[in-house]
């Protein structure tokens, strides 16, 4: 294992965050402290309860994982589509490094930004709405595991784009929609039938759903079926990834 390489790469990829820090950090806490302020303390102080828990703390961890998914893709896609675009991946590719070493240093660096941002909006949320975390150690590993896997995700689609636009379209025009119903302001169990049937075919209802239960130990659906849904995600990206570097799909051409 080629230690330096990969801390070569985290810390490329670390020192553009700060670079960068009102685009990386400070935009996404912006925008989602919107939502704390609008759904959470206008809106969710007139809205019934749900579950039992005040609307306004309800869909603190869906927000949470909104921005995670979003930030963990966008992140690692432009992390390793940039040296496409500027053609420094074939240096990558002829230096003495495996596959796993390059996927560590970019994923793992998409990851920690991921990790770091939803600690810094789950500080914020605590300034708009009260709320407790039940199961504190479940919730840093379901938030670090969700990071993980979306950022594989996210390296995936920055091989496959060959042009800014398609960094963009996937999370805009997939991974959002499926947030919004997948149950980030509502309980699936509160959607009339088929629509509620409908919505376990959404992966991210298991991801909220997940989530949510680490912090109020209530969910709409097993905790158990949400980590495993999560880690069959993880292994299908990985999968995906070893055949990329197999094949040199979009990467020696």
């Amino acid at each position: 294992m080629n230690v330096h390489a990969i801390r070569a790469i985290y810390l490329f990829e670390m020192h553009r965050t700060w670079r960068t820090l009102m685009q990386s950090i400070a935009s996404p806490v912006l925008s989602t402290s919107l939502y704390f302020i609008v759904f959470g303390s206008a809106i969710g102080s007139r809205m019934v309860e749900i579950d039992g828990i005040r609307y306004g703390a309800y869909i603190v961890p869906g927000l949470i994982m909104l921005a995670l998914l979003t930030e963990s893709i966008s992140n690692a896609s432009f992390g390793i589509y940039m040296p496409k675009f500027t053609g420094t991946i074939f240096e990558i590719l002829s230096a003495p490094i495996s596959f796993i070493e390059v996927v560590l240093g970019y994923v793992g660096a998409a990851a920690t930004k991921s990790v770091i941002l939803g600690t810094i909006m789950l500080a914020t949320a605590r300034l708009f709405v009260p709320f407790e975390i039940e199961h504190p150690l479940w919730m840093v590993g379901f938030l670090v595991l969700t990071a993980v896997s979306f950022s594989l995700f996210g390296f995936i689609l920055g091989v496959w784009a060959d042009g800014f636009e398609k960094l963009q379209i996937v999370p805009m025009m997939v991974v959002t929609p499926l947030a919004f119903l997948g149950g980030s302001f509502y309980s699936i169990h509160m959607l009339p039938s088929p629509w509620q049937q409908l919505s376990l075919f959404n992966p991210v209802v298991y991801l909220v759903s997940g989530f949510r239960w680490s912090f109020y130990g209530v969910s709409d659906v097993s905790i158990v079926l949400s980590v495993s849904m999560t880690c069959v995600f993880l292994l299908l990206c990985l999968g995906a990834i070893w055949l990329i570097f197999r094949t040199g799909y979009k990467l020696k051409t």
